[in-house]
């Protein structure tokens, strides 16, 4: 009897320390997850790898950030020096054996940062030395993990049999599918919960309306009061106004600058600062005041609105749109009859007057330098090929419009198509704008792109 009871206590004894070691293995695997997490969606959106499968393949290589490697020489991914690496190196015994058997030491690599290794890793899958390795992985959806973890194990990234399995039990026993998701904005909330339940920008959350849906529905879908949703989007005067579809509609208050790179928004034809608000998340007093315009004032197309920091300066203060009308107005048929030169001289509000008025600035018969022409009453151009003259047809005097520029003519869609290796975050890059606005632009809410798929970027 008493050795039962003794063998029973021991047992009891040995169960719960290894509850225990269990507890401090997961708490410390749940640590690396909430220290990396941020790192490994910047470089979802960055490169194409999933969240889930980095931040699985961090914690299995790395033992959660414990093993020597990721100590001493910050590799959490065990990536060997090769023949091209010319940093500092960690060398430590791993897979490799000498022509006797004899376990031998690996050089390792080692990085400044844990982000360095992060982006290495990228760097490494994406490699196109190694495109018909993992080049297939790339045309996987972000989301799923599944089939990455597969894939990894096919192209043989790691030795062990069960490694699909291995990194499929660590995504879904911690959640780590969550992060495939996300974005950067959703990872940088500013109460440090991350929270999937509606959309941000400038860590302001926002829904998107229906087809005709009005404010007093969403308000309703939402569970917020009219009134503050008619406070925190300016543009909107009226709960039974029906909107367009994938209008934005803020459900709690903007901020008062905007959080993001950009410090500057190009102003486009027909945008308005409260069109400049929505896609920002910045309230639409703060951006009147930052740049020192007074509602209802616009800026022009062409110009700059500032969107965090300080006061523009008087001299970059947006010149208006009023300004800009009077800049787009037809020119004085009679001014172009009167001038012979190739360009139009710069006009001034009150030309002095010509002290020697015998003498014409503009003169109203030909210059007698120009050999005679035979009188005709159409106009004759010159060939561009200097051939023969080329002559047009007649036509009825008009009013000469406007020059036709890009800064006054409406902005075309362009459009890209995804190919391989392409995310919303390098291609925002190659078109110069962000990875939110091709979201707003193609009505997206996830990061989530496909070979093959036409974006429309601006």
């Amino acid at each position: 009897m008493i050795k039962k009871t003794t063998v029973l206590a021991l047992f009891a004894c040995l169960s719960f320390q290894a509850v225990q070691a269990q507890m401090q293995v997961r708490q410390d695997w749940i640590e690396y997850v909430e220290a990396y997490n941020e790192i490994a969606v910047r470089e979802m959106e960055r490169a194409g790898v999933p969240a889930s499968i980095k931040l699985a393949q961090g914690l299995l290589e790395s033992n959660a950030g414990k093993s020597d490697l990721a100590s001493r020489a910050n590799n959490h991914f065990g990536i060997k020096c090769g023949n091209d690496w010319q940093g500092k190196t960690y060398e430590k015994k791993d897979d490799e054996y000498d022509e006797n058997g004899k376990l031998v030491e690996s050089c390792f690599r080692v990085y400044k940062t844990a982000e360095a290794c992060f982006v290495a890793h990228s760097e490494f899958l994406r490699d196109p030395k190694k495109v018909e390795r993992y080049g297939p992985l790339f045309r996987l959806d972000v989301t799923d993990y599944r089939r990455w973890a597969q894939g990894l194990k096919r192209a043989g990234y790691a030795t062990s049999g069960t490694y699909a399995e291995k990194l499929i039990e660590v995504i879904e026993t911690y959640e780590l599918h969550k992060y495939d998701r996300m974005t950067t904005v959703d990872i940088e909330s500013p109460d440090g919960v991350v929270k999937t339940d509606a959309l941000r920008i400038n860590d302001v959350r926002y829904v998107l309306a229906s087809p005709n849906e009005t404010l007093s529905e969403i308000a309703r879908r939402t569970d917020i009061a009219l009134r503050n949703l008619l406070q925190y989007n300016e543009g909107l005067t009226d709960g039974n106004q029906q909107l367009s579809e994938g209008a934005i509609v803020y459900i709690q208050p903007k901020r008062s600058s905007y959080r993001g790179r950009q410090t500057w928004h190009n102003v486009r034809e027909k945008e308005t600062m409260t069109g400049i608000s929505q896609q920002y998340g910045v309230k639409l007093s703060k951006l009147y005041n930052r740049n020192r315009l007074v509602e209802p004032q616009e800026p022009a197309p062409g110009q700059r609105i500032k969107l965090r920091g300080g006061k523009v300066k008087e001299k970059d203060k947006p010149s208006l749109l009023e300004d800009y009308q009077k800049e787009q107005a037809p020119v004085d048929p009679d001014w172009l009859i009167k001038d012979t030169e190739p360009t139009r001289p710069p006009v001034k509000e009150n030309p002095p007057l010509n002290p020697k008025p015998q003498t014409p600035t503009y003169p109203e018969t030909v210059p007698q330098n120009k050999p005679p022409v035979k009188p005709d009453p159409r106009p004759i151009e010159e060939d561009p090929f200097g051939e023969t003259p080329v002559v047009p047809p007649p036509t009825t005097p008009t009013t000469n419009p406007p020059v036709s520029t890009p800064e006054n003519n409406p902005a075309r869609p362009v459009y890209h198509t995804v190919q391989k290796g392409d995310t919303l975050w390098n291609i925002s890059q190659r078109y110069n704008t962000t990875v939110d606005v091709i979201q707003k632009l193609n009505n997206m809410d996830a990061i989530n792109i496909k070979l093959g798929q036409q974006l429309r970027v601006q």
